[in-house]
């Protein structure tokens, strides 16, 4: 062999061991990356099936001779979404009956939104929807302007399924006191405008104002398609303004699993604690579903 032959070898060589070298240093980058923790999605039978969701941030590779820096969690409201993936559920029938929690054991919770008095909270929901996968039922007011003003940004999550809508009534009006008539204006009046905006069907659920129920109210909306009275087994209590400190404790108490929750989309202070309350469902495992996610119409 002559000696430019030789020279050439050695060259490519070093040249090979150097690439190799920089493959080994872009691996480990990606393998010390922090991935942050995701609640746990369903299989067919309900059963965990592992955590889910895209990876968090990587450290990007450093050239060879530089120690890279260690990764570190990064701020909740940070992290990429999506923090919940949907579930897969085996649906099963609506009880017919009064349902106010959900079926079986489980770590699913149904979170639920009423009235939409402001329109500034409707699409902070909408967002915090859009930002971190969360599924959650409205039960929509229709004398609220908010659904018309939030309607573009939250068709494409009705449509998808991670938005349910509900129906609760035009006006917000006592049913128990109301003929027969009048009980079915409301629920269909309601019912007429969430086809036209959004285009689904909020039958056969119903949530009747201030939960006051009899069996007038209920034969009267299952004459017109609404069988399914959904009332709650845990609540905000923020119909009313109340602080965010109050809001948090009142998650603490009904964040459970299983449990139905009513929330309202009335006034500010909750949307100033959507980091702790997300975290608090993420903690406990939790698994936020629509009604449709899990029962079969």
């Amino acid at each position: 062999m002559d000696r430019r032959r030789f020279l050439t070898r050695v060259a490519l060589g070093v040249l090979g061991l150097g690439l190799g070298a920089g493959a080994v240093a872009a691996g480990d980058a990606v393998a010390s990356g922090f991935r942050p923790t995701f609640a746990p999605t369903f299989g067919p039978a309900g059963g965990s099936a592992g955590s889910g969701g895209p990876a968090g941030p990587t450290t990007s590779p450093r050239g060879l001779g530089h120690p890279r820096p260690e990764p570190h969690p990064m701020p909740v409201a940070q992290r990429l979404p999506p923090y919940f993936e949907p579930p897969h559920l085996t649906r099963v029938r609506l009880p017919g009956a009064t349902l106010s929690s959900l079926p079986g054991p489980g770590n699913l919770l149904a979170l639920t939104v009423d009235d939409g008095a402001s329109s500034e909270v409707v699409g902070a929901y909408t967002e915090l929807c859009r930002r971190t996968g969360m599924r959650l039922t409205f039960f929509v007011t229709t004398k609220f302007a908010s659904w018309t003003e939030n309607a573009a940004a939250m068709r494409p999550l009705v449509e998808s399924g991670q938005l349910q809508l509900g129906n609760h009534t035009m006006s917000h009006p006592d049913l128990t006191k109301l003929s027969t008539g009048a009980i079915q204006a409301e629920l269909a009046g309601c019912g007429d405008f969430i086809r036209s905006t959004f285009g689904v069907d909020a039958a056969p659920y119903f949530r009747p104002p201030y939960g006051y129920l009899n069996a007038h109210v209920q034969s009267a909306a299952r004459d017109i398609g609404y069988h399914q009275p959904v009332l709650w087994y845990g609540t905000l209590s923020d119909s009313g303004r109340i602080t965010e400190a109050q809001v948090l404790d009142f998650a603490q108490t009904w964040f459970l699993a299983q449990h139905i929750v009513i929330g309202h989309a009335n006034y500010d202070p909750v949307t100033h604690v959507f980091d702790q309350l997300t975290e608090l469902i993420r903690d406990r495992q939790l698994q936020p579903v629509t009604l449709n996610d899990v029962f079969s119409r």
